[in-house]
């Protein structure tokens, strides 16, 4: 009799996964695919580089604007509400796109809609809530989620090239927008939910403690009792050096992340790699990443997020490695070394990205601090396609932009080891029984 209420708390937990899964397959690669619009703008438009990565940029400074206030509107609305809400948005961003001949049209349009409003689908908005409904397997639950995105990358971006090449970018923008309003709008309304209390369970499936408990025990992984026993609110967490440690990480692993989305694929280009095979390293960096998230997130769950988070950074330390050897030595196998670094290894950092600061700053209000937290990854994000394709109009080279990436990116992994969320809790794979202790 014990077993039955304990399997529909442990199934629904893992529908909120797959739901997320199928949402971050095609939400978050609405965003890659500006790699895909980039070349055919520039050659219709003739624009600088500088001036057209612009649009992508602005999207994650305006991303950097919706980060914060998502915690509040799933705190309030729910995520079977916001979700819908940022994929109709999106959907707006794409289809205006296609009439856009402006620069400003196309950083309101790719970049606000589509670039800012996708942080409602992407990992950000899926951290806010999916960490409610796992504890010991946060880690591993949070990589299989993210892991969609390589499943939707490797099936989603050659597509929409070859509808570019086909029948032209503006139909390919049309295409997606419906995929969004068809698929993630209403299974997110019917399915997702935000947090297992709001139907009566309770996270990792565990059965609800009695009702004449009056005080729950301890959790096994706490290490710093005073600090976990903390009502954590953003002005509180603010005023913690652990706090601007993990948004300095945040920004430098951002900047790293996304100067390669968006360049690579025009880098690759100018090294006279085909349109089709640098279209599908894109996939391939996500298809990796399948690989990757879950198992780096479980990963973590047994050694550590700082362990994961240095493995993350040096993939992506790495791929940059990579992309500079290249200019010398073109050639097939380094392109997919590079993409097996990123995705295989760099990746992985979603996995933790949300688990890092739930481990330290837990609690009610987690939501609307990692959503403070993320202005400083948009940022990070924002600068790093505009300064990568700035340096280049000045210089003709990315090196000293890709060079800038890869310090950034260790600085990154140095900042979240200070941070020390295993000080605070450790991993399940860490943590020892209360009968030991």
């Amino acid at each position: 009799m014990s077993q039955g209420p304990e399997r529909p708390r442990l199934f629904y937990g893992w529908i909120v996964v797959a739901v997320a899964f199928v949402t971050m397959a095609i939400g978050v690669n609405t965003r890659p695919v500006f790699s895909l619009l980039f070349p055919p703008i520039l050659a219709e438009f003739q624009w600088e580089r500088g001036v057209t990565a612009a649009a992508f940029s602005i999207g994650f400074i305006s991303s950097a604007l919706y980060a914060p206030l998502i915690g509040l509107c799933m705190d309030r609305f729910g995520a079977r509400l916001v979700i819908p809400a940022g994929a109709v948005l999106v959907s707006a961003g794409l289809v205006l796109a296609t009439v856009s001949t402006q620069p400003w049209h196309f950083y309101l349009t790719l970049g606000v809609l589509v670039v800012g409003a996708s942080t409602l689908l992407s990992y950000v908005g899926h951290m806010v809530f999916l960490p409610n409904w796992f504890v010991r397997r946060r880690g591993l639950a949070m990589g299989i989620a993210f892991s969609g995105v390589g499943i939707g990358a490797i099936l989603l971006l050659p597509l929409f090239q070859t509808a570019i090449d086909g029948i032209g970018w503006r139909q390919g923008c049309w295409a997606f927008a419906a995929l969004l309003l068809v698929v993630v709008v209403p299974m997110n309304a019917a399915l997702q939910r935000q947090r297992p209390e709001d139907l009566g369970l309770t996270p990792d499936g565990d059965a609800a403690p009695a009702a004449e408990t009056a005080t729950p025990p301890p959790p096994d992984n706490v290490v710093d009792p005073a600090w976990a026993a903390v009502d954590w609110t953003v002005f509180r967490a603010a005023r913690t050096l652990r706090f601007w440690l993990i948004a300095a990480g945040y920004f430098g692993a951002m900047f790293a992340w996304y100067a390669i989305l968006v360049h690579q694929t025009k880098y690759l280009l100018d090294l006279g790699i085909g349109a089709g095979q640098a279209a599908l390293a894109l996939g391939f960096v996500s298809l990796f990443g399948v690989l990757g998230q879950p198992a780096l997130g479980h990963l973590s769950d047994r050694i550590g997020r700082e362990w994961v988070w240095t493995i993350s950074a040096a993939g992506f330390a790495a791929a940059y490695a990579l992309l500079l050897v290249m200019q010398r030595e073109p050639g097939l196998l380094l392109v997919y070394l590079m993409v097996a670094a990123q995705g295989l290894f760099g990746y992985g950092l979603a996995a933790v990205y949300g688990a890092v600061p739930a481990d330290i700053f837990q609690g009610r209000h987690y939501g609307t601090i990692f959503g403070t937290l993320t202005i400083a990854g948009s940022a990070g994000a924002a600068a790093g396609p505009w300064l990568t394709g700035v340096l280049f109009d000045a210089t003709g080279s990315y090196a000293s932009s890709f060079q800038i990436a890869i310090g950034l990116s260790l600085a990154s992994a140095l900042l979240i080891w200070l941070a020390a969320p295993r000080k605070v809790r450790v991993v399940a794979g860490r943590a020892k029984p209360r009968g030991d202790r």
